[in-house]
């Protein structure tokens, strides 16, 4: 019985360890500077979860350094190797809400999956690709397949996005058919078919989020009327139940650069995108540097059709 205590004891160690070393990290990665701090009531009242919230125009989000405190290791009392997660209780709206990391044939190999929140407050189901898990008494339950609809070796789902019926849109890095979509019909989820060419045009058609209310859907892609390389794009619901023309979402939010990963908050306050740069090092090596931007949502009415 000690053995066993002893190396149960050990594993919760590891796990701990890996909690620190993933906050370590994220912080490494992480090269901005911090906020500076303001003894101003007035402003402390008008700030989002302790940030000073953008207008309608977008700001580069610096996030506060994330500490050991932010990540609570799931299910201490009965952790298991071959799965675990971590969930996040800081005030970043860029990070993932919840993190699984679960042990692959390759006995050496965990793959991480990060699940954030749907775009829609106090969701108990969270998706990433073509897995999701559900909030239960005792914390999150253990990585759920969405079916061999979705969940299959043919598909090469990155991104999945889900409205507040069910209705469910994902892209496709392994075919050409772009961004599809999956309707609740009968009390069942419809086979999933790709959008018509209002959304599924140009190249690297990819990364969509559609409205929790299903009012609009944004994704990226590469046009030739577009920036630069992949913009931001958004289609509005039209009263037929059919999606408008893609609308390049401006200048604002779009540049020569690579723009992409939209979603909003959980309370629909804020946009959020990243952009990304292509660098090369001294030694002819390239590599991506990415911002995170946040703007008030206000700015996606701003686009409708009047």
């Amino acid at each position: 019985m000690a053995v066993i205590k002893t190396n149960w004891t050990m594993k919760k160690n590891i796990i701990k360890l890996l909690a620190l070393a993933f906050v370590i990290f994220s912080n490494a990665c992480n090269t901005k500077k911090p906020e500076t701090k303001k003894n101003n009531s007035s402003i402390e009242e008008n700030l989002y979860f302790g940030y000073k919230p953008p207008g309608l125009n977008p700001e580069v989000f610096v996030p506060k350094k994330s500490t050991s405190e932010d990540w609570k290791l799931g299910n201490e009392d009965s952790l298991n190797m071959e799965e675990f997660y971590f969930t996040y209780s800081g005030n970043d709206p860029f990070q993932p809400a919840v993190v699984v990391y679960r042990q692959e044939e390759n006995y050496y190999r965990a793959s991480k999956y990060t699940f954030h929140p749907s775009g829609t407050e106090n969701s108990n189901i969270l998706y990433s690709r073509h897995n999701y898990i559900e909030r239960t008494d005792f914390g999150w339950s253990k990585l759920k397949s969405l079916g061999p609809m979705f969940d299959s070796k043919d598909l090469g789902i990155m991104v999945l996005s889900i409205s507040a019926n069910g209705t469910i849109v994902f892209d496709d890095y392994k075919t050409d058919d772009g961004i599809r979509i999956s309707r609740i019909k009968d009390g069942k989820q419809e086979e999933p078919k790709p959008l018509g060419k209002e959304i599924n045009s140009g190249k690297l058609v990819a990364h969509p989020f559609i409205a929790p209310d299903e009012s609009y859907l944004i994704w990226d892609s590469e046009r030739e009327e577009g920036y630069g390389k992949s913009d931001n794009y958004i289609s509005f619901r039209q009263q037929d139940g059919s999606w408008g023309s893609a609308i390049n979402m401006g200048d604002k939010i779009n540049s020569e650069l690579v723009e992409n990963g939209a979603r909003l908050t959980p309370d629909g306050k804020y946009f959020l995108f990243r952009r990304s740069e292509e660098k090369v090092k001294e030694d002819g090596s390239t590599y991506w540097e990415t911002k995170d931007y946040w703007v008030d949502a206000k700015i996606i009415e701003q686009l409708r059709p009047q």
